[in-house]
């Protein structure tokens, strides 16, 4: 309470000309309404998640937390790492991609405030802080922009909780925030920001507003651009239509600016990370803006009602779209405050649309997914104008008049698909309920019928934003995108606890392999996998696993671990998970033998030297071994294949028809082990079968073991595929399983005495021999540097893009660690940025001090 106090305190001295009416509500009635509207918001979002039956309210799954099939696990991770049941720290991850830097992570995704509260629950029990964090982000919001409205104009808290509760579950809240937790936080940065900017304007708490710009950015740096640039744009029309003098106007301005630019600097960390990894992540796929949407599909969402990426999610209710629309009416209110409003709406609504104006939202660049991401700044910025036209008394006549041009709107989108016939049986008369209740409260002079009034209100919007999140929510689960993951099943806490068991880490990995409980599932389940889904993988980790036979999702931003039997060598990976449908387990464990995570080998040449045939011929590089036989294939039935450049060209084969054969020869046991990148369709040799769902260039199929070759040494290849479509040449080779036997055990000999791994740190220990090369099994991204006995630490080179360091003859000691790009300039300038900070707050300390002894 005293804290939230301390931040919605009204400042007393105010230069800013605006009319008062009224007594300002004391400090004690301005909490309570901040906390009502916190409280307010977050139970109508539980009550609608209740009678949907979603969790935790419910057995339907599709909520906050399941969503996160990318997210979950990496609070899973912040779980480990707090209770030190993880192999990394804050700067690495060895546990996703066969090792990864995870700082970018954790500033993208873990850095709300709310994220900590995952150490007080039972790592199984990790959704339910995930899901808080949508919940308190919710409830703050609400609450701090309760406090904010009453600097836009006086009047009663109350009224304000209530369009602050709108806002906290506007459209944008619970069809963009929701899926991405971390985007949460923007609803307290917002309103944090303008308390802020509004210090500016009253000459006041620079420091401070500083100190909010700071922990708004730290908390999710990329809605909190979308926020700054929103609240920058209020303040720009609050300082264009305040009576001061320009001089004033323009020194509240470049106070707001620097303080701007001073909290950002303090949070530089997270953009000088994040901007690092950023420019060294595998390519998103490429996109494209489709176009504005139509003008009626536009002012549909202006309304409460289902779930569609169609346009910009923009509505914050139905009473501050009627206050919005009252504004034009109050002659009360200057024309060119009237103006000044409507004008930043206008525009701002018009540069969702603009693809250069949607670039500059978003960073400069164009979104994967919806490019509607900034449309919450809109969403601050309705309440505030419906505020300013509430504090000012609308007339009973201009509330009319908005009501019948919001009646005009509703019948512009009356045709729209986004609004189904029960969104109107609720949008009609709750428009008709807040008509009549704002014109009672208008007429009524008697304390108690007002208040009842007020209660009305209270309950019609309540009623209006628990229906919202209820509509959108069941509108949401019908569509297929949406179906969860099974991310705390009893399936996958059993896999937890195999996992856990079998952990020999870093003598050797262990691997979830493909099985998929969520799309990171190293992170949910633990081990040391090559799985990894976020918007950080490194362009050397995909390309390197890309090229040892690994599949992908999503153009490479989702890499999948190795799946046969030479991978798992390569990667030293000594125990592996792999999918048992119809188990009660659901997938069965596998122990191997496997190389140390650290190897040596004699004259081995690093990349660079020379081309490989394939990706077999790859992997045996990697291996330092001999151990496929790549057989020329034959046509031997079905639809014929044509010779192209590199590989066969099928033409599909109708349902029912038989499929494309080929044919080829091998040792009688050998394993047949088949790579086709992009095949979609199913693949059957050897008595083993796989499904695969290529699909250029977004999603890739890695090396699959489908049997072993017969004793009489021939096998068929069938290709099953109603696709015309290309494969290899020799899409299939023999692996012999007793050189692979030979392989593995020349490595383990040659290996170190010992390996060791700290957190972001890998040390080994060799026997004195001739000269050779140290091969580490973790791709060579940006960051590592490697020493030998001691000697000065450099960037190592690289063997299938792996970490390779060559060593002198007699060398015994190789040690790497992992440095993170842009930490630290990232910590110059926010030790710079806290300098200022502090510089400033001990002058204005000497400064009120000098004052006070004067007197």
């Amino acid at each position: 309470m005293l804290i939230l106090q301390t931040i919605l305190r009204q400042d007393t001295a105010a230069p800013v000309r605006r009319p008062q009416t009224g007594r300002r509500p004391a400090p004690a009635a301005e909490a309570a309404a901040a906390l009502f509207a916190g409280a307010a918001a977050m139970t109508a979002y539980c009550l609608a998640l209740a009678v949907h039956g979603t969790y935790p309210f419910g057995p339907r799954s599709r909520a906050v937390n399941d969503l996160g099939n990318q997210f979950v696990p990496f609070y899973a991770h912040l779980w480990d790492l707090i209770h030190g049941q993880t192999s990394g720290d804050l700067l690495f991850n060895w546990g996703s991609g066969y090792g990864v830097p995870f700082l970018a992570d954790f500033f993208t995704y873990l850095m709300s405030p709310f994220s900590w509260l995952v150490a007080l629950f039972p790592r199984a029990s990790v959704q339910a802080p995930v899901f808080l964090v949508t919940l308190l982000s919710i409830g703050l919001g609400a609450a701090l922009m309760t406090g904010y409205l009453g600097r836009i104009g006086p009047g009663s808290p109350w009224p304000r909780a209530l369009l602050s509760i709108g806002y906290a579950l506007s459209a944008w809240t619970i069809s963009d925030g929701f899926s991405d937790v971390m985007w949460m936080w923007c609803l307290v940065a917002l309103p944090m920001l303008g308390i802020a900017y509004d210090w500016c304007l009253h000459r006041r708490r620079w420091a401070a507003g500083a100190l909010l710009v700071t922990v708004s950015w730290a908390g999710d740096f990329y809605t909190a651009a979308m926020a700054t640039l929103g609240m920058l744009l209020i303040l720009l029309v609050r300082l264009l239509v305040d009576g001061r003098p320009a001089a004033d106007r323009a020194r509240a301005g470049l106070r707001a600016l620097s303080m701007t630019a001073t909290g950002v600097l303090a949070a530089a960390p997270v953009l000088t990370v994040t901007y690092a990894a950023s420019r060294a992540t595998q390519p998103p796929p490429a996109d494209s803006y489709a176009g504005p949407p139509g003008v009626q599909t536009y002012l549909a969402h202006l309304l409460p009602a289902g779930f569609t990426p169609a346009a910009p999610r923009i509505g914050a209710g139905l009473l501050a779209l009627l206050l919005v629309l009252t504004l034009p009416f109050m002659r009360q209110v200057a024309a060119r405050e009237r103006i000044g409003w409507f004008a930043m709406l206008l525009a701002v609504a018009l540069s969702y649309v603009w693809k250069p104006t949607i670039l500059l939202w978003h960073g400069m660049a164009l979104p994967n997914g919806s490019p509607y991401r900034a449309a919450v700044a809109m969403t601050a910025m309705l309440v505030v104008v419906a505020w300013r036209a509430l504090s000012q008394r609308p007339s009973a006549g201009q509330l009319l008049a908005g009501a019948a041009l919001t009646g005009l709107l509703c019948a512009l989108a009356a045709g729209a698909p986004y609004l189904a016939p029960r969104d109107w049986a609720v949008i009609v008369p709750t428009g008709a309920a807040l008509v009549g209740l704002l014109v009672l409260y208008r007429r009524l002079g008697d304390r108690r019928p007002r208040i009842a009034v007020v209660g009305a209100l209270t309950c019609t919007v309540f009623l209006s934003v628990t229906y919202n999140v209820w509509s959108v929510t069941v509108s949401r689960d019908q569509t297929a995108f949406w179906q969860p993951k099974r991310t705390f099943d009893s399936q996958s806490l059993a896999a937890h606890r195999t996992l856990r068991a079998q952990d020999s880490w870093p003598a050797g990995r262990t691997d979830p392999g493909p099985h998929e409980f969520a799309d990171n599932d190293p992170l949910l389940l633990g081990g040391e996998g090559g799985a990894y889904y976020s918007s950080y993988v490194p362009e050397k980790t995909a390309s390197a696993l890309r090229d040892l036979g690994a599949g992908w999702y999503w153009h490479g931003r989702h890499v999948l671990s190795l799946a046969d039997p030479v991978g798992h060598a390569i990667m030293g990976v000594s125990g592996y998970l792999t999918a048992a449908p119809g188990t009660a387990q659901g997938f069965r464990e596998h122990r191997v033998p496997a190389p140390p995570l650290v190897t040596r080998r004699s004259g081995t040449a690093l990349d660079g030297a020379g081309g490989d045939s394939s990706v077999f011929a790859r992997q045996e590089r990697v291996l330092g071994a001999t151990v496929y036989t790549q057989p020329a294939l034959r046509y031997a039935g079905g639809p014929r294949p044509v010779a192209v450049r590199g590989g066969w060209h099928l033409p599909g084969n109708a349902r029912g028809k038989a499929w494309t054969s080929l044919s080829g020869s091998c040792r009688p046991g050998d394993s047949l082990e088949a790579y086709t990148p992009w095949f979609a369709g199913t693949l059957r040799a050897g008595g083993g079968t796989a499904y695969q769902h290529g699909a250029r260039p977004m999603t890739r199929n890695g090396i699959v073991t489908l049997g072993s070759v017969p004793a009489a040494g021939r096998f068929d290849l069938a290709l099953g595929t109603r696709l015309a479509q290309d494969v290899p040449r020799r899409p299939i080779a023999c692996l012999d399983p007793h050189a692979l036997e030979r392989a593995v055990a020349a490595l383990r000999a040659s290996g170190p005495l010992r390996v060791s791994a700290g957190g972001h740190s890998l040390r080994a220990v060799f026997r004195p021999g001739a000269a050779g090369t140290a091969v580490v099994a973790v791709p060579a991204v940006d960051g590592w540097k490697c020493s030998v006995d001691g000697g000065r630490a450099t960037s190592p080179g690289t063997l299938g893009g792996l970490i390779a360091v060559r060593l002198d003859p007699g060398a015994t000691r190789l040690a790497c660690s992992f440095h993170t790009p842009g930490l630290t300039s990232g910590l110059l300038g926010s030790a710079l940025g806290l300098a200022v900070l502090a510089a400033v707050g001990i002058g204005g300390w000497r400064a009120r001090r000098r004052s006070s002894q004067r007197y």
